[in-house]
């Protein structure tokens, strides 16, 4: 029996009169890739942004690793293992690709700030590893011959590999990936599945929020779908793309029809 790493219960999220969730519940289990999808404004993304802080919703509980997420605040939450992209890239633009990984890792540094301004040996020591690591994500993720390359120099498809691994570089057990194929080509999205699937075989758990159904439907171990706020269906990726309840809601047709 597989075993659960985070669990959505029951989550109800409101800003003022819209109801963005509607009693959702969700559960990802550990070693496992879920797809998130559903229409635009299906609340994928507010979703995301309950479980890793953004939002405290306004009922349900989110648990993780058999912890409570609630009144946590984000940077909380990421060093309890869950990381996080987002659809719009957010690096360092004049910081290099190798700077933009180790703020990921130094999530979990023990230097304080005065001692990295002294430069004491822990604090030395620890920007070394710090560095060597983030040479190792790059080029896990394919790109360490950019790692001096300042951010806003990259092309689109690294800094979106970029980010990722920055996200890992806080050694996660969760990674939550939105929109990660945004604004790729053929190529690079059957690149960013391969990538995927190898961040998967290292032993991570990831959450995955994707438009492009080809690339949800190829790596998703489950999937879930949100229409308008409330979960409509949730399965393996067959039982998925056959539910009239899903084709209905990406065709706006009625369940009888479609």
């Amino acid at each position: 029996m597989s075993e659960v790493l985070l669990s959505v219960d029951q989550v109800t999220m409101q800003f003022g009169g819209v109801t963005a969730l509607d009693n959702v519940s969700l559960h990802i289990n550990k070693g496992e890739i879920l797809g998130l999808i559903g229409p635009n404004g299906a609340g994928k993304t507010t979703c995301f942004n309950v479980i890793t802080g953004v939002y405290a919703p306004t009922s349900g509980t989110v648990t993780f690793d058999d912890k409570s997420l609630l009144g946590l605040k984000r940077f909380q939450i990421t060093k309890r293992g869950i990381a996080r992209t987002f659809q719009n890239i957010r690096l360092f633009p004049d910081m290099s690709a190798v700077e933009n990984v180790m703020v990921g890792v130094d999530a979990h540094s023990k230097t304080s700030v005065v001692g990295a301004i002294l430069g004491i040996p822990r604090s030395r020591r620890e920007e070394t590893e710090s560095r060597e690591r983030a040479h190792e994500l790059l080029k896990f993720i394919g790109i360490d011959e950019y790692a001096e390359v300042a951010a806003r120099n990259l092309p689109y498809g690294h800094q979106r590999r970029l980010e990722i691994a920055r996200a890992l570089g806080t050694n996660p057990k969760l990674l939550c990936l939105d929109e990660p194929a945004a604004g790729f080509n053929p190529a690079e999205k059957q690149e960013l599945n391969e990538l995927i699937l190898k961040i998967r075989d290292q032993g991570y758990t990831v959450l995955l929020i994707e438009h492009d159904m080809n690339v949800v439907m190829k790596i998703s171990d489950r999937i879930a779908v949100l229409d308008f706020g409330r979960k409509i269906a949730e399965g393996l990726p067959h039982e998925i793309r056959d539910n009239p309840d899903v084709i209905a809601a990406y065709l706006g047709v009625p369940d009888d029809a479609a």
